[in-house]
Parts: structure tokens; sequence; C-alpha cells
């Protein structure tokens, strides 16, 4: 019996292309906490902030669109949790 365990971990991750931070790639896009609808693209449908293996931001990006969306959500922006679905 073989162990393809490994082998088919690395033909995965060659198939996967590395995603590229958008703010990195386009200067002129700035992170600000005013702009709800540029925050929402990193947070859930419940509420929560989207990691950043999964939305390709680079790790300086990643603080600062955490940083904009709690400072959203305390002065009311943006929701801290979405509805409860009953």
């Amino acid at each position: 019996m073989v162990n393809l365990g490994k082998l088919s971990l690395k033909k995965r991750r060659a198939l996967q292309r590395r995603r590229v931070c958008r703010f990195c790639a386009d200067a002129t896009l700035g992170i600000d906490y005013k702009e709800t609808k540029l925050l929402s693209q990193f947070t859930t449908e419940r509420g929560k902030i989207i990691p950043r293996r999964i939305s390709g931001n680079c790790a300086k990006h990643q603080r600062a669109v955490t940083l904009a969306v709690k400072r959203a959500r305390h002065i009311a922006l943006m929701p801290y949790a979405s509805a409860t679905l009953n």
C-alpha cells in the first residue's frame, strides 16, 4: 500500500494560486472605517472578520482592515453580528 498523503498535498498546493493583496496591487485603494461597503467584503454574513489566508490580504493590510472594521462597529456604522435567524 502506497502512502499518497504527501503527494496529494503537494499536487493540491501546486494547483492553488496565492491570492494577491488588493491593497498592495492598487495603491489608490485606501482602508477607512467610513467605507462600510469595502469593509463589508471582509466580513461574513454573521459579522465575523474574514482571516487573511482566505481574503488574500498581506499582514499589514489585514491589521488595517481589522482595525477599521472594529472602529466602524464601535461607532455603529457596521453591526457587531447579524440578526439571529429563527
